[in-house]
């Protein structure tokens, strides 16, 4: 079973993202922040992350760029914002991130992205 980290600071949005990602049967573990994520990351394999950018101690943008210094095999991610900006998309891709999302997530999106990027087919 692929195991998915959701980081993300608001309960709400991780509580969604769990049931969609759960519902297609992947196993969810949650972090509120980049530090917890990372700590998470270095303890155990994850096939994909799902990151929001604003986050409290280390937003997203410092957790990818961490995670992707490390020596480790590298997994993808997708970053998950409300931020439509341009230059977020591109600070993203530039931090590691290998998808962009803008929040809210439509389930049906997700699902597909999260599939692509773990290499099942569609």
């Amino acid at each position: 079973m692929k195991t998915i980290l959701v980081i993300d600071d608001a309960a709400t949005v991780r509580m969604y993202h769990r049931r969609i990602l759960e519902s297609a049967g992947y196993a969810v573990d949650e972090a509120i922040n980049g530090i917890e994520a990372l700590e998470k990351a270095l303890e155990k394999n994850y096939d994909l992350f799902l990151v929001d950018i604003n986050m409290p101690k280390l937003d997203g943008y410092g957790f990818l760029r961490q995670l992707r210094s490390q020596d480790m095999m590298q997994v993808p991610a997708i970053m998950v914002s409300t931020e439509a900006a341009k230059n977020d998309e591109i600070l993203a891709y530039n931090a590691g991130a290998n998808l962009y999302l803008i929040k809210p997530t439509k389930p049906d999106e997700l699902l597909r992205y999260s599939q692509l990027l773990l290499g099942e087919s569609i």
